[in-house]
């Protein structure tokens, strides 16, 4: 009999190793269920409360989601418009009033007629006349080059699915029946110079391209603005000159660890992030969490006596470890809540600009607050509670 008992200690159910460890597995598992279950009931005893905070939290959430969003959509649209701009060249000439990005358009157009420009020889440069037409089916940017044959249109997809055109299509522009074909994903009507002239006139340009022995080089617009005394820079933030000959930006010179239309990107979402927009974002989470804080200490000042009773027999951490599921409840409901809603505002506000890819990059960018932001919330009331004994719990219960 003590053989028997001494094996069935050694290989019991309690005795193998793997199986202690699974015991102790389920232990915790449903140590983790128990509050949730605490958690779940708690929220069920107070349902306007939960709901109060998780909607306040959520429109904070929304507010932060939607600018950047917006932030990212700009960053994505910029980029993707200067890499159309550019096509390939390593320099770009604008006039002195400047370049912007229409976000009515989609695109970006030029404030002036293009600066006077002579290339030196085996350079080539092309002349691009910017605009924004009118058309029954709404604003598009045209952009016109005597690259575009006679007769002719090349119509991004969503400049075709504006107009609801397809390759082989027809395009009435400017009193001339054009021959569509539809290249690129923009929303840019391309068209021939003369024709683009007369009907959105002759604000534009200049790409230049360098010579193929000299490609690769990172001096290519310090070498032209030699030649053509317009002055050069790398940096898209800088502006023309009021009143002078126009600018050259060198779209290959920075020699950074970021590509010029990386850069110029970065201003629009710059500019959205640092605006009373972005501002106001800011504060809406700031009182989200604030408003998170006061709901759980109205929470730990209704049940006082209980946590009195768990602190007294050893379960002061278990305090701690509810009101962290608690608070991640609250904080994931919220999350999810402000994020959808926030997509909802984007795309039917600014569809446009709005991309799955921006919203989904906002919403992970919000996501890393939400831990810090959950244990802050529990932390902060649970310390107070801590701080006092639990006769002291009890007592003022009573």
């Amino acid at each position: 009999m003590a053989v028997t008992t001494v094996q069935e200690t050694r290989g019991g159910a309690l005795g193998h190793p793997v199986q202690i460890e699974a015991a102790a597995r389920s232990l915790r598992n449903s140590t983790s269920v128990r509050l949730l279950r605490f958690a779940l009931a708690n929220v069920r005893r107070r349902p306007e409360r939960f709901a109060l905070a998780v909607f306040g939290i959520a429109l904070a959430i929304l507010s932060v989601t939607v600018v950047r969003t917006i932030s990212s959509s700009f960053a994505i649209t910029g980029s993707d418009s200067v890499t159309r701009v550019l096509d390939g060249a390593s320099l770009w000439a604008v006039p002195a009033a400047g370049v912007h990005y229409d976000s009515d358009a989609g695109a970006i157009v030029a404030d002036g007629p293009a600066p006077d420009l002579t290339v030196p020889d085996g350079w080539t440069a092309a002349r691009t006349v910017t605009g924004v037409w009118s058309s029954d089916a709404g604003d598009l940017p045209v952009y016109g080059s005597d690259a575009i044959a006679d007769g002719t249109a090349v119509l991004g997809a969503q400049a075709a699915a504006t107009l609801g055109l397809a390759g082989g299509d027809t395009l009435a522009f400017g009193g001339a029946d054009l021959a569509v074909t539809v290249g690129g994903d923009d929303a840019v009507v391309a068209v021939p110079e003369a024709l683009a002239v007369d009907v959105v006139g002759d604000d534009g340009w200049w790409t230049v391209t360098e010579p193929a022995d000299q490609a690769g080089r990172n001096d290519l617009g310090a070498l032209l603005s030699a030649e053509t005394g317009l002055p050069s820079t790398t940096n898209p933030a800088v502006q023309p000159e009021a009143g002078g000959g126009g600018l050259i930006y060198d779209a290959v010179g920075g020699g950074g660890s970021t590509t010029f239309e990386q850069e110029f990107s970065a201003l629009f979402s710059g500019q959205v992030t640092s605006s009373a927009f972005g501002l106001i974002s800011v504060i809406g989470l700031v009182l989200g969490f604030v408003i998170a804080i006061s709901s759980f200490l109205a929470a730990v000042q209704e049940r006082r006596r209980e946590f009195g009773i768990m602190a007294s027999i050893g379960l002061a951490d278990e305090v701690l470890y509810f009101f962290l599921v608690e608070s991640a409840l609250v904080f994931v409901s919220a999350y999810l809540l402000g994020i959808t809603f926030a997509g909802i505002a984007v795309w039917l506000v600014v569809p446009q600009i709005a991309t799955p890819v921006a919203w989904l990059a906002a919403a992970g960018t919000v996501a890393a607050y939400l831990p810090a932001m959950a244990i802050v919330g529990a932390l902060v009331p649970v310390h107070r509670l801590l701080q006092q004994r639990p006769v002291q719990l009890l007592g003022d219960s009573a």
